[in-house]
């Protein structure tokens, strides 16, 4: 079938980009709360999955050696369009999923739940998700904990943001001070220069007053 597209994907786009995340390194908080969700969800893997423009990139992941799938094949590109947890119980019975790669090939899933990070301004950017090799569902307590941590990336992912933009700021108003200390040193350097001149006109001045009095 095809690759569902959110409405307001051109923008959504721009938004995951000022994130700044796509293809960095992994970091451990990041890693904290996908294994909590595999543990709570009692789920062999668990991915955050941030969804760009041709693929799904793994921010983190537990169980997965992939780093990450052509959007195409990705489950998370329907979850993004959710406002809720996305849930497949069996991905070989649901006609969307039957023939995916992921599903007839490794790692065989047939269960999938996908909670959306959603930004602030209401922008899917991927899931925190997990799936399992049989079919299944979520506990009531096991889908709300699965909204409640995706919440917690977000938030991170938010932390990370600010925590680059201030880094940044940071970095210019440096930059400025050192533009300023510059020309501050600069304009000093005319101002002794000026006098220097000022002085070499007043002594001239008297060498040739007094020789107009001779």
């Amino acid at each position: 079938m095809t690759t569902p597209i959110p409405k307001n994907e051109a923008k959504r786009l721009q938004v995951l980009w000022q994130y700044d995340v796509l293809d960095t390194v992994p970091e451990e908080i990041f890693d904290d709360l996908t294994e909590l969700a595999a543990k709570i969800c009692n789920a062999p893997i668990a991915l955050i999955s941030l969804v760009d423009e041709k693929r799904q990139w793994f921010k983190s992941k537990v169980g997965l050696q992939l780093v990450e799938t052509s959007r195409e094949n990705s489950f998370c590109s329907h979850a993004i369009m959710q406002d809720d947890v996305f849930i497949v119980p069996d991905a070989k019975r649901d006609r969307r999923f039957a023939r995916n790669p992921l599903v007839s090939g490794s790692p065989k899933v047939r269960f999938y739940a996908g909670a959306p990070l959603i930004t602030p301004d209401g922008h899917a950017l991927g899931t925190l998700c997990v799936f399992d090799k049989v079919p299944r569902e979520l506990q009531p307590e096991q889908k709300q904990a699965l909204r409640i941590l995706a919440r917690l990336v977000m938030t991170q992912l938010e932390l990370r943001r600010h925590a680059k933009e201030l880094a940044k700021t940071r970095d210019r108003h440096s930059e400025a001070a050192e533009q300023l200390a510059k020309m501050r040193s600069e304009l000093a350097a005319v101002r002794r220069e000026l006098r220097q001149c000022k002085a070499r006109l007043r002594k001239y001045a008297r060498r040739a007053a007094g020789k107009s009095r001779v």
